[in-house]
C-alpha cells in the first residue's frame, strides 16, 4: 500500500460509514463565535493545514463515529481506511472543586456577567475574570492520541475531531466550560444560589421597640437631618435586556444566530432614545 502524503500507510480512502456526525458548515470559516474563535485559533496553531483540510473532508463525511467530553477530555472514535475504527483523546487541565469556586464567586460579584450567563450568552469578559485567578479559559496547548499508524499529531483523524469540536462550541459555549470541569447546570445552580443571598436591606425598616423604652426620643427623627440625601437616580436598563430574559429562538441568518443580529440593533435604539 502506498506511503499517504501526511501519514503511514494510511493513504486508500476512508470506509464509508452510516449514522456518523457530520459537520454542519459546507462553506465559510470555522468558528462563527467568538469562544469557538479562539479554539480555532488554537488548532490552526497545532494543526497542519493539509491535514486539518483532510480533517475536514473525514468530518463532513461523517467519518467521525461518536464524542464524548469530559471534564479534562474528549474521546472520540473515527473510522479510517482498516476495518477498526480508530480511537482518539483530546485532553486539556481540568480545574477541582475549589478553583470552580473562586471562578464562582468572581462571575457572581459581577452581575452583568451573571446576567448574561443566565440568559445563556457567553460575555468576552469572562476569559479576563479567569485570567485574573490565574485559570486560563482556553489551552495554550492540547494533548492529543490517536491509535492510527500516522506519523505526527494531530493527524487528519484529530483533525476531523476537533473541526467538529469547534462547531459544537458554536452551538453551546457552555461545553468549553464543561470541558474544563464544570457542566452548565451547576454553574448556573451556583449563580442563582448566590444572587438569591444577595437580598438588599429594606430601606423603610424600623426596629419594632416597646414605646416604654422610646419615651425619651419617640419623637425624634432616626436619621439625623444632616445625613439626608436625595437619593441617587435608579441606572437605566440595557437596551437589550428583553433579549437577555426571553429564551433565544433557535433561527439563524446567514449562519448568524437571529440573537447576535437584534443585540447591536436593540442597542443602537436604546443609543437613539437617550440621544437629544
Amino acid at each position: 500500500m502506498p506511503v499517504g502524503k501526511d501519514g503511514w500507510f494510511d493513504a486508500a480512502a476512508p470506509i464509508r460509514v452510516e449514522g456518523g456526525i457530520r459537520a454542519r458548515g459546507r462553506r465559510g470559516s470555522l468558528g462563527e463565535q467568538w469562544w469557538s474563535r479562539r479554539f480555532v485559533d488554537i488548532l490552526e496553531r497545532v494543526c497542519d493545514p493539509g491535514r486539518l483540510t483532510r480533517g475536514r473532508s473525514y468530518a463532513r463525511k461523517g467519518q467521525v463515529l461518536e464524542i464524548h467530553l469530559e471534564p479534562g477530555v474528549a474521546r472520540a472514535r473515527v473510522q479510517g481506511s482498516r476495518p477498526e475504527p480508530y480511537e482518539l483523546s483530546i485532553r486539556i487541565g481540568a480545574y477541582g472543586e475549589a478553583a470552580w469556586e473562586a471562578v464562582q464567586d468572581a462571575l457572581a460579584g459581577e452581575a452583568l456577567y451573571r446576567a448574561a450567563l443566565l440568559a445563556g450568552e457567553m460575555p468576552p469578559e469572562i476569559v479576563e475574570v479567569f485570567d485574573r485567578l490565574g485559570l486560563p479559559l482556553f489551552p495554550s496547548e492540547l494533548d492529543m492520541e490517536c491509535s492510527c499508524p500516522d506519523w505526527g499529531l494531530p493527524c487528519k483523524h484529530l483533525s476531523a475531531v476537533l473541526y467538529l469540536l469547534a462547531e459544537s462550541f458554536d452551538e453551546d459555549p457552555f461545553l468549553v466550560l464543561a470541558w474544563r470541569g464544570r457542566a452548565r447546570d451547576a454553574l448556573l445552580d451556583a449563580l442563582r444560589g448566590a444572587g438569591e443571598e444577595e437580598v438588599p436591606a429594606d430601606p423603610l425598616h424600623v426596629d419594632d421597640v416597646p414605646f416604654a423604652e422610646r419615651t425619651g426620643d419617640f419623637y425624634g427623627p432616626a436619621v439625623p437631618p444632616g445625613r439626608l440625601r436625595p437619593r441617587p437616580a435608579p441606572a437605566g436598563a440595557p437596551p437589550e435586556l428583553l433579549l437577555r430574559a426571553l429564551e433565544p429562538p433557535p433561527v439563524k441568518v446567514r449562519h448568524i444566530p437571529l440573537l447576535d443580529i437584534l443585540r447591536p440593533a436593540y442597542r443602537d435604539l436604546g443609543t437613539r432614545a437617550d440621544g437629544p
